[in-house]
Order: structure tokens, then C-alpha cells, then sequence
């Protein structure tokens, strides 16, 4: 099927006629299970009751009497010991009777071909017109002796009804038909508007917008899809920013080097300015280095597919070893170092949450005052644990501050040649914190220093 407009009205189609048949068999069951044996008792008191009022008013005409009973809505058959038969009442469809039937009911037996009547799936015998479903019941008087068999009529007792029903069964099904085309339309139209926009958003506009107000699941798949859109054309402006932001980090320290490269070929310079020279050219090589370094690893964090090698570790040890490592830079500077770290062994990367602290507490040694201060603090909460880097450097403004994960985002940029800095740092230790299901958050005010508090799970 070329549509899913055609494959819903077929299958609803397809559901009608299998609940139909279904229906029909279910109810051929119930009758032939429970109402047959009903019917058969109730006509055979019926049969009796007829019975016995003829013979106890024999001076009763009896054709007279039969025809008046036959009037109510019954077929009535009888045939007295010499064979002859009188039909009352409506035709029956199949005339012929077992004339061992006919033998034992003449004889006193009572027949009870309703309740005998065979049970088939695709045939419900109340309304079969023959003579085999039948009720018999001898009748005997001074001067009469016959079997009487009798059914109701079904044409007479529901003729107008079964006229009725069929009018009402017609008139549901037309009605159906239409009414299934009409809302199968309804459904379907929305997943076409979604359809054309799948078209316009793979052709690269990201633009698009669906006018679907429903409350049901496709209202809710295309606001979903809305979101998507969004967050797509985000991405790409994302993505054409990043490519942007790389060339022009890549061009600088290229166009650098190759201008103080060109410099070292003049024979007029000074010992003192080769020097100057050449000191440049390594630091932009550094800085190159570093740049396709932090690349290199962003790209890895963002295929996210088991790029995390986790092992048990002491995570304050860790964080006491990148102290050590930058102890350096924080005595240069001067800083006072308070850290309270208590023995906490988590299941991580060990590489890359040491990546993580190595860029945030050089940050916080960077961007801090002479004579400044760094605090490094852990607390534990059940299955997580804390960690929080504070300083008392220059702090972050505060419309920077939502920015500093961006990549490539430089709140201070006159630092951006003399510390190397590429605006990959933050971004980095965002994703490896995220990666291992973890939060961080930062606070900041300017001039009175910044604080990360980050929050991952122990195992």
C-alpha cells in the first residue's frame, strides 16, 4: 500500500468484516449452547399446552383451532395415522420428515427437533424453516389421533424487525464506510504536514513551522518535532560557528608564524630580536598544539560511544596529585591552597576526570590575584559526592557567565595570547561531567572570584 491514508481505512475495513464474521460465529455459539435449549422447552410447553387443551375440548373444530394458533405466529404440521398431512400457518422451506418421527410421536413420544437440531458454525437454526426443527407432541381424543409438529413462524413474529434491522444494518454500515474515510483523513492529515516538513528540513531550512494544535500522540509527535527543528538549526549555527571559530584560531597563530618566519630571513636583525622572533613562533606553536589537541579530544567526547574506560580510584588522591602538578603556578603567584578532601573511591574515567581538574584548578590559578587564595572542598551524598573549586580571583561578568561552556567563548580576552587559551577548557570538562552523568554548575561575581561546584555519581 502506497499510503498510510489507504493502509488505515483498509485495516479498519478489515477489522469491521473479521469483527462481523467474529460476531456472527460468537452468537451462532451462544444460540446453539443456551438459547436452543430454551427455545426447544418453551415450544414444547407451548406444543403441550395446545395439546392439552384440544383434547380436554374435543368438540373443538380442530382446523378452526390450528388456524387461530398458526395466526399468532406459528407453522404447524399435521398427519394423523393414515400419513395425511395438514400444513397451518406459513410455509415450511424443507417438507420431508423422517417417517420414524412421525411413527414414534403417533406413538406417545414427544419430538424434540429444536433441541436436536444439528450445530453448525455458519448456520443458526432458529431461523431454519424446515420440518426436522420442529417440535412434535402426539395428540389423542375419541375421535381424533395425529401428530402435531409446530415452529415459530420467524417470517410472521419478526418480519417487520428483521425489515428493520436490515435498514439499520444497512444504514451503519454506509455510515461507517463514510465516516471511517472522513476521519481517517483527519488522523493522517498531520502526518503529512510532518512528512512535507521532514522533506523541507533534509533540503537544509530548519524554518518550519506546523500548525498542529492536538492533545493526542501525534500532537505530541509534532511538537516533538518542532522541538527537534530547533534544536537542529541550533546545531548547524552551532556547527558553522565552530568551523568558523576553528579557522580563525588556526589562521592566527599560522599567519604568525609565517610573518616572523618571514622576519628571520632579514640579516638587519638583532641577536636580541631573532630571539624575541623565535620566542613568538614556539609560543604559537604551543598554542597550536594545544589547539588541535583540545579538538581532537571534544570530537572523541562528542561520539560518546564507550569512550569512557572506568576503573575504581581514590577521587581525592587524584585531585591532591593535580595540586602537586600546579604547584608551581600557584606558588609564583602566591597562593594559599586550603583543601578538604576525605578518602572517596568512585567508578570513573580516572583519565578524564583528571583532565577536569587540571583545567578548572589552572583556571583558578590563572585568573587569580597576587596573594589570592584557592579552596578545594568534597562532601559526599549518598550515592553522590561534591567537589567544590572556589578562588578569589577576577570572577566572570555576568552576562558572560551563561557563555563559558561554549566553545571557542573567551570572557577575557586581552588574556587570550599571553595564557594561550583556546575557549576549549570549559567546554571540555562540561562533556566529560555530563558523560559520566554528573552536573556542574558555576557561580561567579567580578572581582570577587569564581566557584564550580561539580556533582558526580560514585558508581
Amino acid at each position: 500500500m502506497k499510503t498510510l491514508y489507504l493502509r488505515i481505512v483498509v485495516t479498519i475495513f478489515f477489522v469491521m468484516i473479521l469483527s462481523g464474521l467474529l460476531a456472527f460465529l460468537m452468537s451462532n455459539v451462544y444460540y446453539h449452547y443456551y438459547l436452543k435449549p430454551y427455545n426447544d422447552k418453551k415450544l414444547t410447553k407451548m406444543a403441550l399446552d395446545i395439546k392439552g387443551f384440544y383434547e380436554g375440548n374435543s368438540e373443538v373444530r380442530i382446523n378452526n383451532y390450528l388456524n387461530n394458533i398458526s395466526k399468532l405466529g406459528y407453522q404447524i404440521l399435521t398427519v394423523d395415522t393414515e400419513g395425511n398431512k395438514t400444513f397451518y400457518g406459513g410455509t415450511f422451506r424443507e417438507k420431508k420428515l423422517d417417517p420414524k418421527i412421525v411413527k414414534s410421536v403417533l406413538g406417545g413420544q414427544v419430538y424434540h427437533g429444536i433441541a436436536e437440531f444439528p450445530t453448525t458454525l455458519l448456520v443458526t437454526g432458529f431461523f431454519d424453516n424446515t420440518l426436522n426443527n420442529t417440535i412434535g407432541v402426539p395428540i389423542k381424543t375419541n375421535k381424533d389421533h395425529f401428530a402435531l409438529f409446530m415452529r415459530p413462524n420467524v417470517q410472521l413474529q419478526f418480519g417487520e424487525l428483521r425489515i428493520l434491522f436490515s435498514i439499520i444494518l444497512l444504514l451503519a454500515i454506509v455510515l461507517s464506510i463514510l465516516f471511517v474515510l472522513i476521519s481517517t483523513r483527519y488522523i493522517v492529515r498531520p502526518i503529512i504536514k510532518l512528512t512535507e516538513a521532514t522533506k523541507i528540513i533534509a533540503e537544509g531550512k530548519y524554518n518550519v513551522q506546523l500548525q498542529i494544535n492536538r492533545q493526542d500522540e501525534i500532537g505530541k509527535l509534532a511538537k516533538h518535532f518542532s522541538y527537534m527543528t530547533r534544536k537542529l538549526e541550533q546545531i548547524d549555527a552551532m556547527r558553522q560557528e565552530f568551523v568558523s571559530n576553528v579557522s580563525h584560531e588556526i589562521q592566527s597563530p599560522l599567519a604568525s608564524i609565517q610573518g616572523f618566519s618571514q622576519s628571520l630571513q632579514t640579516k638587519q636583525l638583532t641577536d636580541e630580536q631573532r630571539k624575541n622572533y623565535l620566542s613568538i613562533i614556539e609560543d604559537e606553536s604551543r598554542r597550536l598544539s594545544l589547539l588541535s589537541k583540545q579538538l581532537l579530544t571534544l570530537a572523541s567526547l562528542d561520539k560518546e560511544e564507550s569512550i569512557l574506560q572506568k576503573s575504581s580510584f581514590d577521587i581525592a588522591d587524584q585531585i591532591k596529585q593535580v595540586v602537586l602538578t600546579t604547584e608551581w603556578g600557584w606558588r609564583n603567584k602566591d597562593l594559599a591552597i586550603d583543601m578538604d578532601l576525605s578518602k572517596t573511591i568512585v567508578n570513573a574515567d580516572k583519565n578524564l576526570l583528571h583532565q577536569v581538574w587540571t583545567n578548572l584548578i589552572t583556571n583558578s590559578i590563572k585568573f587569580n590575584h597576587q596573594g589570592g587564595s584557592i579552596s578545594i572542598q568534597m562532601s559526599n551524598k549518598e550515592e553522590m559526592v561534591l567537589i567544590e573549586i572556589k578562588d578569589t580571583g577576577i570572577g566572570i561578568s555576568e552576562n558572560d557567565l551563561p557563555k563559558i561552556f561554549n566553545r571557542f567563548f573567551i570572557a577575557d580576552k586581552a588574556r587570550n595570547r599571553k595564557e594561550s587559551s583556546t575557549g576549549l577548557g570549559l567546554a571540555i570538562v562540561k562533556q566529560i561531567i555530563e558523560l559520566h552523568h554528573g552536573q556542574i554548575q558555576v557561580y561567579s561575581k567580578e572581582g570577587k572570584g569564581t566557584t564550580f561546584q561539580i556533582t558526580i555519581p560514585k558508581m
